[in-house]
Parts: C-alpha cells; structure tokens; sequence
C-alpha cells in the first residue's frame, strides 16, 4: 500500500474582487494524496476560522488556458497571467483573480506526483469504504 499521507501545499495571495475595490486574501492551496482528483483552497481573512472550498484539480488545470465549470466554482483566464476563480454558494458569490503562474506552478508540482490518468492508483477503496461504512453505523 502506498504512502497516502503526502501533501503538496502552496500560500499565495488572490485578489478579492469587491464592487469598490480590491482586497489581499491569503490562500492555501492543498493537494493531499488521499484524494487525488482534488484541490482544496482555504482562504483566510483577519483571525476568523478559514473558508475552505475543495474542486476538482482538472477544473483548475482546464482554467488556466479555457473558461472552465458551470456550478459553484469557476476558472477562468482573463488577462496576462492572471485567472479568475468564481466561488458561488447559496449565501453570495466571491470574484478573485489569481497570478496563472503561481496556480500553474503548483499544479506541476501535483502532476508530478500524481500523473493525470493515474489519481485511481492513489485511491485506497479498502480505507473509503470502511470509513464509509463507519460513518454510516454512527
């Protein structure tokens, strides 16, 4: 069995797009091996507990050349080196824009480790469905 516990992790800075201006948001991007197939982003403002949002690390990938999803996160290129990343949810939407490079750089870093095509191999169908299972005897 593999090593499931690794974890690529990036602090970057995206860009709160308001109606009246632009405020610096401290993000932490995590890949975790255990699962593959995604990207989590905690953004933290001030001393509040972090927002946490996780999406699929192919919608990530796919935004950095072509507007990309259709639900509650969307990615987007918009400019030089930039992209724009469009968090939706039943209480609002958040607008951020996001260096390309920075998210283009980490995703290598996640492609090397976890070649796309081969996130099943990483998956331990044995683990998810106990834990699965234990949840539901809660």
């Amino acid at each position: 069995m593999r090593d499931v516990t690794n974890i690529i992790c990036k602090q970057t800075v995206f860009e709160l797009i308001a109606p009246d201006s632009t405020v610096s948001v401290n993000v932490e991007l995590t890949y975790s091996f255990r699962d593959p197939f995604a990207v989590e982003a905690s953004f933290r403002t001030g001393n509040a507990q972090p927002v946490v949002w996780v999406f699929a690390r192919e919608l990530l990938a796919d935004g950095l050349s072509e507007a990309s999803g259709d639900g509650d996160v969307t990615v987007a290129p918009i400019e030089r080196d930039q992209v724009e990343l469009v968090l939706t949810s039943p209480s609002g939407h958040a607008r951020f824009h996001a260096s390309a490079t920075v998210l283009s750089d980490f995703l290598e870093h996640t492609y090397a480790a976890v070649p796309a095509g081969a996130e099943y191999s990483w998956l331990d169908f044995d683990a998810a469905l106990t834990d699965l299972l234990e949840k539901t005897m809660d």
